[in-house]
């Protein structure tokens, strides 16, 4: 794992469920659900297909106007949001079943993965404090980005923003 993620995630002040779920290289929506004892739910918030750009391109490794899934969830448990991530996936790296998955927006992209058998690794990227950020209706946000690699290629690369709040201490 990335030293500098891991030495800035040490250092903040918040609650340890977050510090967990933000530092893990697995499936959050797995913690989440153990955290919390409940089901999480992904409520999808917009998906759309679009050609990379340059800086999108260099970002998955693909060419310029390849096609991009680009996906924005939320992820829920007990009716509290955790999470909102938005992830972008080059569709000519997955195979059809897990296209078709993922398409279908609402399953968690840990559990396409698993149902799948795919060996991947995250590697992770930005660490970050925001503030004043609408995604949580001005609450200040711990966001994170990572890309999720498979035989050497990048196959998504994702954001999570989890509020910094009292809804991780559980």
């Amino acid at each position: 794992m990335n030293t500098d993620f891991m030495e800035k995630l040490k250092s903040l002040e918040i609650p340890t469920c977050l510090r967990v779920c933000c530092g893990t290289d697995g499936s959050v929506t797995f913690l989440l659900e153990i955290m919390t004892r409940k089901p999480v739910s992904v409520t999808t918030e917009c998906q759309y297909t679009i050609k990379a750009d340059k800086e999108m391109a260099a970002l998955l490794g693909v060419e310029e106007g390849s096609e991009i899934n680009n996906r924005v969830v939320r992820l829920s448990a007990g009716g509290t949001v955790f999470v909102q991530a938005r992830s972008l996936s080059p569709l000519e790296r997955m195979p059809e079943t897990m296209r078709e998955q993922l398409m279908r927006a609402d399953i968690p992209i840990g559990k396409i993965l698993r149902s799948h058998n795919l060996e991947t690794r995250r590697d992770m990227g930005e660490l970050e404090v925001l503030e004043g950020e609408s995604t949580f209706e001005g609450i200040p946000v711990l966001s994170r980005s990572y890309k999720i690699v498979h035989n050497n290629y990048v196959l998504m690369w994702i954001n999570e923003r989890f509020p910094i709040d009292k809804r991780w201490n559980l």
